[in-house]
Parts: structure tokens; C-alpha cells; sequence
């Protein structure tokens, strides 16, 4: 290149021309005055233009100098900044994130592969809880939580609203499944935390299902035991929606409960600026919209 002016001509006459002062330049520079003077001449030289008038030891920038210096201070700021850029390792990021199992299991593993391709340098950390703990103190920087969003001290961001459908395996009963709210009824069930009253009601039931027979706490163990096919399960969307899709169950009928406590994002008012929080946010966003359109979620929780 050889149109490129040595570097440190060009930082010599950079600090001449915004300094006033080649001694001035010489000390910010670490070198002599005359070392300085030298660069300058030689810059001059290659130009071939005068940028300084010369007053006996002093000199003061022309017009010409003054319009070269703008251009050559951004050139060298850009080399700066490119020094600094290639110096810097890239950090890897970590999030901690908590939830119950039931929805890291059934909703958020089977899309998470998307954010690690979106984000690889993200360490994206879980923790599984049914109880709700102080973020804070567990070092959780953000939650995804069921419930009225009025958590203190936390901002919640509303996600979806879901709804409880009855499901089973495709080989439960011999493939023989039943498609009325009445061959429900009398089906072996599967019972969980969900109350049956709303989804007897909305499927025209004159009595309620109660609980007898098989009764599990967990919805991770009622899903494994309505895969296994030993009977049928009332269970959230969330859970299942995905299964369905991929034949592993089947939604027998179209009769649904709404269930009564939506989905948050929730942040620690000290972790929700940084931003690989942000980032997940928006990438669940996107994800929950898709979600929304492929079920009917509900949009807000207003």
C-alpha cells in the first residue's frame, strides 16, 4: 500500500494538530521533539502538501491540515476500536432460569433447541421447583410461573392462558377410545390436581367426576401413566399439545375447562436488565406467539 502513510507519521501529526504544540505531542507520545518533527516532514513529503504554517520553533495547522486531521482522527479512533474488538474474548453468557417440571418438560424442552442455535454463547440454566423462592436469594434471573402475576418485588410479563383437555394413548382400552362425555365418564381415569366439576359442566355432565381409583399429584407421572395406557388423564394444553401432534396421544373430545391460572415471565428487578434476559424474553415471545396461533391461546389476561 503504498498510498498508506506510515502509522506513526499519522499519530504525530494527529496529536500535533490537536494538541497546538509539537512539544505537547512529543510528551503524549513518549518521544522527542524532534522525532515528532521528523514524522511530520515525512508525512508532508508523501502528501505532497504543506499542512502547517511554521512560526520560528512553533507551528500552527492550515486549512488543508485541518480538513486531513478530521479524516485521520476517525481512522485511527476505527483502528482503536478494532484493537479493542479483536482483544476482547468472546463472554459466555449464563442465565438461570426457573420453572415447574411439568412445563420445562412438555412445553419449553422440545423449543429450547431453538434458542441454543440462536444463542450459543447463552449457558442456559433450569431449575426445576414446585415452590416459589425468592429470586434473589436462589440467584434466579428469570421465572416462568402460573398464577396472578402479582408476585412482590418481581415484574411479570403475561405469556398465555391455558386450558385443560381429556387425553389417552392411542392403544388405551385396545384402540377402542371414548368419544362421548359419557364414554368418559365411565373410562378408567387417571386423576391429577385438576378438578373435572368445569369440564363436566361444559360438556352437558349432570355429575361431577370425582376422584377414585389412580390418583397422582404429578403431572409428569399421570402423562407417563396415560402413555403407558392405563387410562385417560384431564390435562393442560401446554403438556400435551405437543404429544398430540406427534401421535403419542389424542384429545378425545372437543369439550375443554379453562384453567385458571395463566403463564408469567418473571424477573428480579436487579437481573432484568441484563441482557441475555432480554434475549430470552424475546425469543419466548416469538415462541409463545407461534404457540398462540397453533392453539387459540389467549393474547392477554384481560
Amino acid at each position: 500500500m503504498s498510498d498508506f502513510p506510515p502509522i506513526a507519521s499519522l499519530r504525530s501529526f494527529e496529536a500535533v494538530a490537536r494538541l497546538g504544540s509539537v512539544t505537547l505531542a512529543a510528551k503524549e507520545l513518549h518521544v522527542t521533539h524532534s522525532a515528532i518533527s521528523q514524522q511530520i516532514k515525512v508525512l508532508e513529503e508523501m502528501v505532497g502538501v504543506k499542512l502547517f504554517i511554521r512560526h520560528g520553533r512553533g507551528v500552527q495547522i492550515n486549512e488543508e491540515g485541518r480538513l486531513y486531521a478530521l479524516q485521520v482522527r476517525e481512522a485511527l479512533n476505527h483502528i482503536a476500536d478494532a484493537t479493542r474488538l479483536v482483544q476482547v474474548k468472546p463472554r459466555i453468557l449464563e442465565l438461570t432460569l426457573a420453572m415447574v417440571p411439568s412445563f420445562g418438560c412438555h412445553w419449553l424442552l422440545p423449543r429450547l433447541e431453538r434458542f441454543r442455535e440462536k444463542y450459543p454463547l447463552i449457558t442456559l440454566r433450569i431449575q426445576a421447583s414446585l415452590t416459589i423462592t425468592s429470586m434473589q436469594q436462589e440467584g434466579i434471573d428469570v421465572a416462568i410461573r402460573m398464577g396472578k402475576g402479582n408476585w412482590e418485588g418481581s415484574d411479570c410479563h403475561y405469556l398465555f392462558s391455558d386450558e385443560l383437555i381429556v387425553v389417552a394413548a392411542p392403544g388405551y382400552n385396545g384402540g377402542v377410545l371414548p368419544a362421548t362425555p359419557a364414554e368418559v365418564a365411565k373410562s378408567k381415569i387417571i386423576f391429577s390436581m385438576e378438578s373435572w366439576k368445569t369440564w363436566c359442566f361444559n360438556a352437558g355432565l349432570e355429575k361431577d367426576i370425582v376422584p377414585g381409583g389412580l390418583c397422582i399429584n404429578d403431572s409428569n407421572l399421570v402423562l407417563e401413566a396415560v402413555r403407558l395406557g392405563k387410562g385417560i388423564a384431564l390435562e393442560r394444553r401446554s403438556l400435551v399439545q405437543d404429544a398430540i401432534t406427534w401421535g403419542e396421544l389424542v384429545q378425545l373430545t372437543p369439550f375443554t375447562a379453562p384453567y385458571p391460572w395463566p403463564y408469567w415471565l418473571v424477573t428480579s428487578q436487579l437481573t432484568e436488565a441484563k441482557p441475555e434476559v432480554a434475549l430470552f424474553s424475546e425469543w419466548l415471545d416469538e415462541e409463545v406467539a407461534t404457540w398462540r396461533q397453533l392453539t387459540g391461546a389467549v393474547e392477554s389476561n384481560g
